[in-house]
């Protein structure tokens, strides 16, 4: 039998929380299950799970608090939000404190399963991308840090994912709704705002090599080329 896997449900309603991790059990997990944010960084600590499902609304310390403070000691941790609410800024919100995906209430357990299993495969691909050149810089996803000569920079979790999609299609254009959808969980006017300014900011750190450019492909997307 395959290893379980290690998850971390923070989850403060009980009946959803139990229900949760009883079928994420029956799937190969091995769940710890905290009713509160300050249990659930202490299951953090001592367990070293895989991946994190957070609650965003929890007693002692919110979801989103939590995942900051875990995301200054742990940037490749996958975290995946449960939120009651459904408007942008509040999407928006999770990923900005880290998170990787959100899934809305009510939701279906296969769903859920779905979506962990997407992200921990991602996690999993990534790993050995330590070593991504681009011009005369180097990129290194797992660490968040982009190395010109002997400087690093570190990376914004949102910043080194966009950064790390422009590199996959290189001299390509990346789709502008796919990487909204993708990254925003919404193609909407302010999500695409928000993508401009974090476009702006990867031109910045990038601009010591005038090898390196991302091209603005007006109505379509983006394209970086060195």
């Amino acid at each position: 039998m395959s290893k379980k896997i290690k998850l971390l449900l923070a989850e403060d309603e009980p009946s959803l929380g139990q229900i949760v991790k009883e079928s994420l059990e029956t799937r190969n997990f091995e769940v710890f299950h905290a009713m509160n944010g300050e249990e659930a960084y202490e299951l953090y600590s001592k367990e070293s799970p895989e991946i994190l499902v957070l609650d965003v609304m929890m007693p002692k310390k919110d979801g989103f608090t939590l995942a900051k403070e875990i995301r200054e000691e742990n940037n490749s941790i996958p975290i995946i939000f449960l939120t009651a609410k459904s408007q942008t800024k509040d999407v928006i919100d999770g990923f900005q404190h880290g998170g990787n995906d959100y899934l809305k209430k009510p939701f279906s357990m296969e769903e859920l399963i779905v979506r962990v299993h997407s992200l921990l495969d991602r996690i999993n691909l990534k790993k050995n991308l330590e070593k991504i050149i681009i011009g005369d810089y180097t990129f290194n996803y797992e660490k968040q840090k982009l190395y010109f000569n002997d400087e690093a920079e570190l990376l914004t979790h949102r910043e080194s994912e966009l950064l790390f999609y422009l590199t996959e299609k290189k001299n390509e254009i990346l789709d502008r709704s796919f990487i909204l959808k993708k990254l925003w969980g919404d193609d909407d006017f302010f999500n695409a705002r928000s993508m401009d300014v974090f476009i702006s900011k990867l031109r910045k750190r990038l601009k010591k090599d005038p090898k390196v450019e991302i091209i603005n492909v007006r109505g379509y997307g983006y394209k970086l080329t060195y």
